[in-house]
């Protein structure tokens, strides 16, 4: 069986404040904030819902976060003597492939990181490398392939007169 609630208005008669505590409020525009677009700042919390459905968040002003830009993203990374111990899972898997020169492997998307010799005459196909890696790598008899390769600038100093 539905039941029918009794309207506000009929509630509310013979109330002091009609149920709004103080009985200033309830007159005209008070405590509403201002009219339109008034009071929705950074700390209109009183309208920031009507805000956020209208606007989203991008409404709301300066914050760090906003003026930061977006995070580098940074590429994966693959140690050298993980390589060089699972070359045979790497040929079986179809990521490397064995030659006369050595073990041409391919992670294009890759960082090769390597702080530890290794005995295997690599050829590496990869974004970058570290320092280390480059020279492992080559006194073994490989190399790594990178399509930027990043030279080191000197500053050049002014000479005053």
């Amino acid at each position: 069986m539905a039941y029918k609630k009794r309207k506000k208005t009929t509630r509310f008669r013979g109330s002091h404040t009609h149920g709004r505590g103080f009985k200033k409020k309830a007159r005209g525009s008070g405590h509403q904030g201002g009219k339109g677009m008034a009071g929705t700042g950074k700390r209109g919390d009183a309208k920031k819902t009507l805000i956020l459905n209208l606007y989203g968040n991008d409404y709301f002003g300066k914050d760090r976060t906003l003026r930061r830009g977006q995070a580098r993203q940074k590429d994966p990374v693959m140690p050298l003597n993980n390589i060089a111990e699972r070359i045979d899972f790497l040929v079986k898997s179809g990521i490397a492939k064995e030659t006369k020169v050595g073990y041409e492997v391919d992670y294009t998307g890759y960082k090769i990181l390597g702080s530890t010799d290794i005995k295997i005459k690599l050829i590496i196909k990869a974004k970058s490398a570290s320092a280390s890696a480059l020279e492992s790598v080559e006194k073994a008899g490989g190399q790594i392939i990178c399509p930027v390769v990043k030279k080191i600038v000197t500053p050049i100093k002014k000479v005053e007169n």
